[in-house]
């Protein structure tokens, strides 16, 4: 299953997104402008659910190692 199958924009500018929020801790909006000022107009909210889910994937793969 791609969890990436059916979204508006590429993998790689959601993976960029959640990296950034995660290792440098910035903002939503901030985020938002950051991605506006490279081409890519996304709501504040849409990046929110990006980290949702990829970290939500992310937590469940490792459960499954740890469990394993």
């Amino acid at each position: 299953m791609n969890p990436f199958k059916g979204r508006h924009f590429q993998r790689d500018i959601i993976l960029w997104a959640v990296r950034w929020y995660c290792k440098y801790g910035i903002s939503y909006r901030e985020l938002q402008e950051m991605l506006a000022e490279r081409g890519v107009n996304v709501d504040h909210s849409t990046i929110y659910r990006w980290v949702q889910s990829v970290m939500r994937l992310k937590w469940k793969k490792t459960a499954a190692l740890v469990l394993a």
